[in-house]
């Protein structure tokens, strides 16, 4: 059975938090494990450019990325780890592609027309002021990051599904137009994935400022989850864990029966603030071995960096034939190329000229066991007599023959015919 292969980008803006690591860093890592799977896992740092326009946030949080999944455990003999600004074959196939995509595709990505919303509701005039191209076609880059590597399932949230949609679609054109290169990939989505929730109890997300970052030190860590929203109840007074951002958190990171006991300290009445230390405490255990990793992998980047190298180039020996493979299905050739359709049909056709020159020979042949008959008829005192005579004993031979005697007489007689016409 052949391996699927899976592809995740991590978008270099933010530093890594909590919620990165439980809904995406350690499912993705988890998967990377199997023998079901070949994975491929980016710093998607040209998608940052997108939103991003502060070269130190981009450059630091690629940083910070790259050693928070090395320091999680991520082997890279088993997955392929690379920059996205490191493979120019993406780039090159987002140009190709972006010539195969229609605009009106492209109008209807949600990111674009939230952004449209939005100036619409302020009252703007320009309906586009301040989208960019980037914003405008990232679906396109999305695509080609996807089919670089023609991968068959790329795990995204429900927002992320129209664009998995529009990559089969541009796919597809390409296939039609051209001849078919690439997979129709599918989006997974995990229905049952739990709401990482943030200090203020929505989602954990860097747009909310709300994140508790992963290997931030144990001071910082502390700090934060006291700022972690509650309600009002007393000590002593039973707690709502289901409903509560502190046990939430501790439940993430707990296996059954830690939460079991924690669940129960919480129906008994336990205060928010030894919940919190509790939470800190648990956290600050769990998150230690990682976070001693990560920092030594912070001073250490030289290594980081070349471990993204070597995953640029196990990735760039999957890109470059695929590549190869797309220029010249699009027309980007070499000038001495030759399709195979038309080096088929001139193989057809150099067989022909092979068939003349065996026909050649074959005459070549026959007419040297003639010479003697033809200069008889050249050297007699009337050759068109001798030459009617000599045809005629030749077509009176050919009624006693069979078969391949039969053949080889008749071809005798047509050549005859053809060198003795000079003489009718």
């Amino acid at each position: 059975m052949s391996k699927k292969t899976i592809l995740t980008g991590i978008t270099t803006t933010g530093t890594p938090h909590i919620g990165n690591y439980l809904g995406a860093i350690k499912p993705a890592i988890d998967a990377s494990e199997t023998a079901e799977f070949d994975s491929y896992f980016f710093l998607a740092d040209y998608h940052a450019l997108v939103k991003c326009h502060d070269p130190e946030r981009v450059a630091k949080s690629s940083r910070e990325i790259a050693a928070t999944w090395l320091a999680l455990g991520l082997d890279t003999d088993k997955a392929t780890f690379y920059r996205q600004s490191d493979i120019p074959e993406i780039t090159e196939l987002s140009w190709i592609l972006t010539c195969m995509c229609s605009k009106g595709l492209m109008n209807r990505s949600h990111a674009y027309k939230a952004s449209v919303d939005a100036n619409q509701a302020s009252g703007k005039s320009e309906l586009d002021d301040g989208i960019n191209m980037g914003l405008f076609s990232y679906p396109i880059l999305m695509a080609a990051d996807i089919l670089m590597f023609n991968a068959d399932i790329v795990p995204v949230g429900k927002d992320q599904i129209q664009h998995i949609e529009m990559t089969r679609d541009i796919a597809g054109r390409f296939n039609s137009t051209y001849t078919k290169l690439f997979n129709m990939p599918t989006a997974q989505v995990a229905e049952d994935t739990q709401l990482i929730p943030g200090l203020d109890g929505r989602k954990m997300s860097k747009s909310y400022d709300n994140t508790l970052p992963l290997f931030c030190s144990s001071d910082q860590l502390n700090k934060l989850i006291k700022q972690i929203d509650t309600d009002s109840k007393a000590p002593g007074e039973a707690k709502d864990p289901d409903n509560s951002t502190v046990f939430q958190l501790y439940d993430c990171f707990a296996n059954e029966v830690e939460a079991l006991q924690m669940r129960d300290k919480y129906l008994n009445g336990i205060g928010w603030g030894d919940a919190k230390k509790e939470l800190f405490e648990f956290l600050d255990e769990k998150l230690s071995a990682p976070r001693a990793e990560y920092n030594r992998l912070m001073n250490d980047l030289p290594f980081v960096e070349s471990v993204l190298l070597k995953g640029a180039e196990k990735a760039r020996a999957k890109a470059m034939p695929l590549m190869e493979e797309i220029r010249i299905a699009a027309g980007l050739r070499p000038l001495p190329f030759v399709p195979a359709t038309q080096a088929k049909k001139a193989k057809k056709e150099k067989s022909a000229e092979d068939i003349a020159r065996a026909e050649q020979g074959r005459r070549r042949g026959i007419l040297m066991q003639l010479k003697g008959a033809l200069e008889a008829v050249a050297n007699s005192d009337d050759p068109k007599l001798a030459a009617t005579q000599l045809l005629a004993e030749k077509a009176a031979k050919l009624a006693t023959l069979k078969a391949k005697a039969k053949d080889k007489a008749e071809n005798e007689l047509s050549i005859l015919k053809e060198e003795l016409a000079k003489f009718s």
